[in-house]
């Protein structure tokens, strides 16, 4: 409840959180310590997260793991629960910046170009994916718009993101002819099941798409396209944020569309184009200007 209602957490990260303290009970419970969160101690958290080790887990697995148990012990010292914080010295290991794969612009127009325009499922897909291009979304903001957040006439859309955060994106002319299209021609006419009648993107039975529907049908249609790169709805999220940042695109404009916090996760994209970041240097370093 905390991290719902103070924290504004979604439910996805509330659900890892919930996770990785339980494998943090079940070793306790291997090694048959009755521990409150006021007994566990930074000893007892370093060998939990050698255990982890050697079960295997990935150093990016043992970083969430441990930002879940900082979080838990910020509400057990905010609460009272826990008279020290016990994760204070905690270290996370080093993650390597990893690299999302993109597709260039023709790559995405090959993918999209698969689909079967002739079915109500089709017209619908080509305006999903059009938009997801177009406002660079988050798999789980696709499937939550609402017909009532479309102001296509001005050409923009509104996005509920991570922590119920609101935002207003522009969309594209080509997304906004084939989202009006859907609109008008395919979901006009379908019966909503209940509580989904402003949801914009439905499934042939009138409920909201599920986030697996929209990563199955972007990787048949990647298959279909022949394209060899791992292609989820994250792809076209990173190739709108890498086409912008490339063609030269203000990184604080970049950052409020995509919705991040930090300017430093925005700046993940400069590291995808050499040239990008030679050009930056040319036009603004005076030891690289030319003469």
């Amino acid at each position: 409840m905390y991290l719902q209602l103070e924290k504004s957490v979604s439910p996805n990260t509330i659900e890892a959180y919930t996770l990785d303290l339980d494998k943090l009970i079940q070793f306790l419970q291997l090694k048959d310590l009755k521990y409150s969160p006021n007994d566990v101690n930074l000893i007892l958290l370093q060998d939990y997260i050698k255990w982890i080790t050697e079960l295997g887990m990935s150093e990016r697995s043992q970083a969430r793991i441990i930002s879940g148990i900082k979080a838990f012990y910020k509400y057990c010292m905010q609460e009272q629960i826990s008279q020290v914080d016990p994760t204070e010295l905690l270290v996370a290991p080093k993650l390597k910046k990893k690299l999302p794969d993109t597709l260039t612009f023709e790559e995405i127009e090959l993918l999209i170009g698969q689909i079967d325009l002739s079915t109500p499922e089709g017209t619908r897909n080509k305006a999903m994916l059009e938009t997801l291009y177009s406002c660079g979304l988050r798999v789980t903001e696709l499937i939550n718009i609402r017909r009532s957040h479309l102001y296509l006439d001005i050409g923009f859309i509104r996005v509920i993101g991570k922590g119920d955060k609101e935002r207003l994106i522009p969309i594209g002319t080509e997304a906004i002819k084939h989202l009006q299209i859907y609109l008008q021609e395919i979901r006009i006419k379908m019966n909503e099941k209940k509580g989904n009648e402003d949801i914009a993107f439905l499934n042939r039975r009138g409920g909201k798409l599920s986030r697996t529907m929209v990563f199955y049908i972007i990787k048949e249609l990647a298959q279909e396209a022949n394209l060899k790169k791992n292609i989820s709805p994250h792809t076209f999220r990173h190739s709108f944020a890498t086409h912008l940042v490339e063609g030269g695109a203000d990184l604080r404009a970049v950052q409020e569309m995509l919705g991040h916090e930090s300017i430093t996760t925005t700046e993940i994209y400069t590291h995808l184009d050499r040239n990008f970041l030679r050009d930056t240097l040319n036009r603004y370093h005076p030891g690289f200007k030319n003469k």
